[in-house]
């Protein structure tokens, strides 16, 4: 048993540090707290982080298919104030409209002719491509090339996409001269594209130009180049064959 003089030196102890024993219980309740605090933060910001990871891999796990617009000027969108309004960037927003899970391409290049095309063909199918539309061959007939180089340089281009992947289609767009070229030169000329759809079996689309070629108010300044209008008309010329593809 404790004598007096124990138990009142204890009372003293506990009377002295009493203050000293509450201020550590109420450090050591923030601490808890703060710890609680930090450890839902984190819990949050894992759950954060799966949730934008599981939201990416389902994005991943949309496939996608590639339509390459290979051509010159009129693919390129030559002269526009914006480039959305050449016809592969309308044809990416129908089928954006209708849902489709393709990527619209544009590879096209001002002043392009089928010799330069066929120069250029390896580096452009480095990428996967299921659907190519070759749009080339007016600036060999305004600069008088011979017609044996045009349609040669077209098959070259026509091989070379087959030869890396067999499974792409291919859409040749086919093109007509103005009549100051000489009616022979035009005629052997607009029976390029027809010669070459048949012979390879590819899918064709009669004339890029259709209803634009020749109309001034569809063309730009130069009378060869067609306006944000005219485009449009030429992307419902691709339309219609493309869309039989799709399908």
């Amino acid at each position: 048993m404790l004598n007096m003089k124990s138990k009142q030196m204890i009372s003293n102890l506990y009377t002295r540090y009493k203050p000293i024993s509450l201020k550590f219980c109420y450090f050591l309740f923030f601490g808890l707290l703060l710890s609680c605090t930090e450890n839902t933060a984190k819990k949050g910001t894992g759950t954060q982080k799966e949730s934008v990871e599981n939201s990416n891999a389902a994005t991943t796990d949309i496939t996608t298919k590639t339509i390459l617009c290979f051509g010159d000027s009129l693919t390129a969108g030559y002269g526009l104030d914006n480039i959305n309004d050449a016809y592969p960037a309308i044809l990416q927003s129908r089928l954006d409209s209708l849902g489709l899970q393709y990527t619209v391409i544009n590879s096209g290049l001002s002043g392009e002719t089928t010799a330069g095309g066929k120069s250029r063909i390896a580096w452009v199918l480095n990428q996967k491509v299921d659907v190519f539309i070759l749009e080339l061959g007016a600036n060999d007939g305004l600069r008088g090339v011979p017609l044996t180089e045009t349609r040669e340089n077209l098959q070259a281009i026509i091989n070379a996409v087959r030869n890396k992947n067999p499974e792409t289609t291919i859409i040749l767009a086919g093109m007509q001269l103005p009549p100051n070229m000489g009616p022979e030169y035009i005629s052997e000329f607009r029976a390029i594209f027809p010669d070459l759809a048949q012979k390879n079996e590819l899918e064709l689309i009669p004339f890029l130009l259709k209803d634009v070629g020749g109309i001034v108010e569809l063309n730009q300044a130069d009378g060869i180049h067609p306006t944000a209008e005219g485009q449009k008309i030429l992307a419902n010329n691709v339309w219609v064959v493309l869309e039989k593809v799709l399908k």
